[in-house]
């Protein structure tokens, strides 16, 4: 009798704990290792957004000290908060933790998924399907989920929102919004949705890469209010590609704008901005630069997905830019494993 296999081990890059630190006050991301290297590398710009005198870069480098132990106890900590919500949590809509039906989905988005995996798809086959919001910086749209599915989620996130139950927030930029593995919508929802649905198309759409690889992702919902979140920064997200699903609810303002590829120069001279359309996802590369502008009035609730293919990160990680130096990590980690997916013609994606 045969055993089952063991479940792939994930990891994240070690410069997860140094690289690419956020500091809203100056609006810059910034590698820390010590305080010699942030003078060297970020003096003149952080004086020239307001970052003076003694004080000001001692309390920054104590903000940027505690955000490395943060993030080091990431992974245990979120650990804890998943088995605490799993135990003692009581869903205001459990229907939302059903193994994902089809009939949660749009129907276009259905279409389009259906076409990707049909044989004989091809990318011209798909255009038709899907809206093409800038092919220079191959930004594509189409709804994913009914509009009874996003109320019936949105209901389920403001009641957790609620609870007095312990909640890890998405990323330094996002101080307001959901993990979705802690609250147990990963494995209902979010794998099923890569794995049946947006693995095919995004292989259509982005072959070069990784979107026929992908093999795991962080999910996060985002929320933007007044005197919460309003905005957020230029920046692009660690992964190879993005869905970005707006749930509502009623807002104006806070569209997205994206720039190119984060390495190419001059990269914000002429943004392209994009409105939210409730219901609808933004499909994109991870590299491309993007922010949100400031939020009008209202709410905006945002599902985002970072979907990630080992096969490509484990080459070069997006966040640094090298050869990753895997550490140990909980769950999906951030992406990297320490071998190639059998499966994955590695030559095909160089």
């Amino acid at each position: 009798m045969g055993t089952a296999a063991a479940p792939r081990r994930f990891c994240r890059c070690a410069c997860f704990c140094s690289e690419n630190l956020y500091v809203a006050r100056y609006g810059l991301h910034v590698r820390f290792r010590s305080e010699q290297q942030l003078r060297q590398d970020y003096e003149p710009i952080l004086r020239s957004r307001g970052c003076v005198s003694p004080k000001d870069f001692q309390q920054l480098l104590g903000e940027l000290e505690q955000e490395v132990e943060r993030r080091r106890r990431l992974g245990p900590e979120s650990a804890a908060r998943k088995a605490l919500i799993a135990s003692s949590y009581r869903p205001a809509r459990p229907e939302v933790y059903n193994l994902l039906q089809e009939a949660t989905l749009a129907p276009e988005f259905l279409a389009a998924a259906e076409y990707s995996a049909s044989s004989g798809a091809d990318l011209k086959g798909l255009l038709q399907r899907v809206e093409t919001v800038s092919e220079e910086k191959r930004i594509y749209r189409l709804p994913v989920f009914t509009a009874p599915f996003c109320q019936a989620l949105l209901e389920e996130l403001e009641h957790f929102e609620q609870s007095d139950m312990p909640k890890g927030r998405p990323n330094t930029m996002n101080n307001y919004g959901v993990l979705l593995h802690e609250l147990g919508l990963d494995e209902p929802l979010v794998t099923p949705l890569r794995e049946r649905f947006l693995q095919p198309l995004m292989a259509l759409l982005y072959p070069d890469c990784g979107g026929g690889w992908l093999d795991s992702h962080r999910a996060f919902v985002v929320k933007y209010a007044p005197g919460q979140d309003r905005e957020l920064g230029c920046h692009y997200d660690n992964a190879e590609l993005t869905l970005n699903v707006s749930l509502g609810k009623a807002f104006t303002g806070g569209a997205l704008y994206f720039g190119d590829l984060f390495q190419v120069p001059s990269t914000l001279a002429k943004p392209l901005e994009v409105e939210h359309v409730v219901g609808q996802g933004l499909l994109h590369r991870g590299g491309q630069l993007h922010g949100a502008r400031p939020l009008g009035t209202g709410e905006r609730w945002n599902l985002v997905v970072w979907l990630r293919a080992s096969a490509v990160r484990n080459r070069l990680c997006p966040m640094c830019c090298r050869k990753p130096d895997l550490v140990d990590d909980e769950g999906f980690g951030d992406g990297f494993t320490r071998e190639e997916p059998a499966t994955v013609d590695v030559c095909a994606l160089t």
